[in-house]
């Protein structure tokens, strides 16, 4: 009796290890709201932005209850940026917290100070996501030592294809070619428009990546995939692609 109920303990054990809602926090991250924030920083103003984010904003997110989940650099930054990720338990929380945050007095010391001699930020791009369907049951990834930030625009009615056609085929063969899917979102559209499809992919280096595209795309399976999905018209308009790199204190590697 005693083993029939340990054997029993393992195997349920076993089937929460590999269903979908254990695999979503499989990254080691808890939230279920994110936001993507891209900041463009005065002339001369970026090294200290990302002291403050280091030495100070980063800690105080944390105290509040954000979730930091990346920070980057862009491996071409001809627009003087940093973008960065933060999660929340939800919607709901991500303006509380802030309202919190915007009025910590610990911030608005080291607000105040750091902008002695001008302020760091002349502007911040705001993007809302929730975690996409089906998309996060891969385990974590090896780091990456250069990762690209692609966001998907779809033809109307299409992004449901489109997440099937990554959780059935495109996930697979990026790792085929030694790809590693990190996070993927689908967007929250304060206008009610249609949702984009955002995430993160990664690999060894620049090179690696390049080459590993250009392989994707002639991979037979791919196109066989990708002909199929569009037998009643094209999923994708258009897709955005930035490469990033992350900085030291990014969680996220």
């Amino acid at each position: 009796m005693k083993r029939t109920l340990s054997t029993f303990i393992i195997v349920l054990i076993s089937i929460f290890a590999l269903s979908p809602v254990m695999a979503q926090s499989a990254q080691g991250f808890e939230s279920k709201y994110f936001e993507i924030r891209k900041y463009y920083a005065h002339d001369g103003k970026l090294d200290d932005l990302i002291a403050r984010f280091e030495n100070h904003t980063f800690s105080i997110f944390e105290r509040l209850g954000m979730e930091n989940i990346a920070y980057f650099l862009p491996v071409e930054n001809d627009d003087n940026t940093l973008t960065y990720i933060l999660g929340y338990a939800d919607k709901e929380s991500r303006n509380r917290l802030w309202e919190q945050f915007v009025n910590d007095p610990e911030w608005r010391e080291v607000y105040q100070k750091s902008t002695e001699n001008g302020a760091l930020v002349k502007k911040v791009e705001e993007t809302f996501m929730v975690l996409a369907p089906g998309l996060n049951e891969l385990p974590k990834p090896l780091p990456s030592n250069v990762i690209q930030l692609r966001t998907y625009h779809c033809y109307d009615g299409k992004l449901f294809n489109l997440q099937r056609r990554f959780k059935d085929h495109t996930q697979e063969l990026f790792e085929r070619q030694g790809f590693r899917n990190y996070l993927y979102w689908v967007t929250d559209e304060e206008d009610g428009s249609q949702a984009k499809l955002i995430y993160l992919l990664g690999h060894r280096d620049q090179l690696a990546f390049d080459k590993a595209f250009q392989d994707f795309l002639k991979d037979p399976d791919w196109i066989k995939a990708k002909e199929a999905s569009e037998a009643n018209g094209k999923i994708v308009e258009r897709v955005d692609a930035e490469m990033l790199k992350t900085l030291p204190f990014s969680p996220l590697k």
